[in-house]
């Protein structure tokens, strides 16, 4: 009896360890097959970011791109957009840390005088619902919400942060906390931005 119940035992554990075996074959090759799509499709995203924030350009900027690292590991990534051999604008991949929660990557395109042109939310794990309207809420038209919009404005001469923090932008409805973040952002990017122009880097 004690045989049995011995030989039971490891028929259970070896049916064990090949299901494991064969769970583990699975999920690893259905990581290769995901892998390679999901990089396409962050890349397509971020190209296609670059074109809405920077004016229209003929040269390839990823080709042109240049990083700088951050105190946090991360890097800022810089895009040069060139008509012809005169810079147009500079789109620059950024980030926060202090999203509601956690990161916050936006693309932001800077003229060369360093107003904002357009900018590009491309992700974050903000509260659904609130943290997406940040897509809309800094660039909106609305004259009623004028205060809300961060285009055409220079973050070196402009004060960039909440109303309620004293400065010149009307934070999201009841998302104070992503408001200052993305700002936050923005204000990185510029900063570095502004950092390469005045070094002639381009």
């Amino acid at each position: 009896m004690a045989g049995k119940k011995e030989s039971t035992f490891i028929n259970m554990v070896l049916v064990l360890f090949i299901v494991t075996l064969v769970a583990s074959a699975a999920l690893g090759g259905l990581y290769e097959l995901t892998k390679e799509p999901i990089a396409a499709a962050k890349l397509a995203k971020k190209l296609k970011a670059i074109k809405e924030v920077v004016p229209e350009f003929d040269n390839n900027p990823s080709e042109e791109m240049y990083s700088v690292e951050m105190p946090t590991g991360d890097l800022l990534e810089f895009y040069p957009a060139k008509k012809g051999s005169e810079l147009v604008g500079t789109a620059v991949k950024t980030f926060t840390t202090n999203g509601f929660s956690g990161y916050i990557w936006i693309m932001v395109g800077f003229k060369p005088d360093g107003s904002i042109n357009n900018y590009s939310v491309l992700e974050h794990k903000e509260t659904p619902g609130l943290g997406t309207k940040m897509e809309p809420w800094f660039k909106t038209t609305d004259p009623a919400k004028a205060k809300c919009s961060i285009l055409g404005k220079n973050p070196g001469t402009a004060n960039l942060t909440v109303s309620k923090d004293g400065g010149e932008v009307d934070a999201i409805t009841a998302a104070t906390i992503s408001s200052r973040a993305f700002l936050d952002a923005v204000q990185t990017a510029y900063n570095e931005y502004n950092k390469q122009m005045e070094g002639g880097t381009k």
